[in-house]
């Protein structure tokens, strides 16, 4: 697996990856390469033969794919990943389905890695072959103390095995990130687990919400993809400080591409 990501840890979009036609229609461009890739994802996956490099190579796809259509990609401090040694936890706002589908394009090549994924994640006809295959923590969402439990002591077995975990903290998918929404749940993963944390501010609006399937909204190549890597943090005491830290992060590289695309 080959980092899509410079020496310095970051990748922009180079110039010229744009067809004329996915311009001009994103989303009717766009889809057909993503399902193509979920559907030869799921067909390896039923077969035993969906592992960290085909995980790699389909989500790495259905990320470049989306700068066929004119959207622009920029990701910065991967290189932070190289600081780790070992797997760690890894905490993220979440705004649209893109950070579920690309996030493992990114790091995989860094530290393999799995999600804590909500139970209709892995129900999902077709999808739900390749999200199985990749053994994610699954959550129900009814019982939160429940929900800790199963993280808890599925996320340590995973840990133990090598193998990092993306965390979404947030409820549910947010265009503006909401502090308050932030639960600490990664920071209990971690501290249960005396694993590292990796903080990750995403900006994915470019992938809409839908009205009907909130998976499939409209593509809008007006907006740029941002996934900046934070500096890893060792937690100490309850993991307080470090839970701030990490919002911080968050919320200033949310805001600060936020007021950007506004003065645009």
């Amino acid at each position: 697996m080959k980092p899509i990501t410079d020496l310095q840890g970051a990748y922009t979009t180079p110039p010229g990856r744009t067809f004329w036609l996915g311009r001009l229609m994103p989303s009717i461009f766009y889809y057909p390469q993503f399902l193509y890739y979920v559907f030869w994802s799921s067909h390896l996956a039923k077969q035993g033969r969906y592992g960290p490099a085909e995980w790699w190579r389909s989500s790495l796809g259905s990320m470049l794919a989306l700068e066929t259509v004119g959207v622009q990609i920029e990701v910065t401090g991967a290189r932070e990943m190289e600081k780790v040694d070992g797997p760690c936890v890894f905490i993220a706002n979440h705004m649209s389905t893109l950070e579920t589908i690309c996030l493992p394009g990114v790091i995989q090549p860094y530290k393999d890695c799995t999600f804590i994924v909500k139970r209709g994640i892995v129900e999902y006809p077709v999808f739900k072959h390749l999200m199985i295959a990749r053994d994610p923590v699954v959550v129900d969402r009814a019982n939160p103390r429940e929900d800790l439990k199963v993280v808890l002591e599925e996320g340590s077995r995973i840990l133990a095995s090598g193998r990092s975990i993306i965390v979404f903290p947030q409820t549910t998918r947010t265009l503006n990130f909401e502090p308050e929404q932030f639960n600490t749940i990664g920071i209990k993963l971690a501290k249960r687990a005396n694993a590292p944390v990796i903080p990750i501010a995403i900006k994915s609006d470019a992938w809409g919400i839908g009205s009907l399937v909130k998976e499939f909204g409209r593509i809008d190549p007006t907006k740029k993809v941002r996934i900046a890597f934070g500096p890893p943090l060792h937690l100490s005491g309850r993991g307080g400080e470090e839970h701030k830290q990490i919002v911080a992060f968050i919320q200033e590289h949310v805001e600060r591409w936020q007021r950007a695309e506004h003065a645009a």
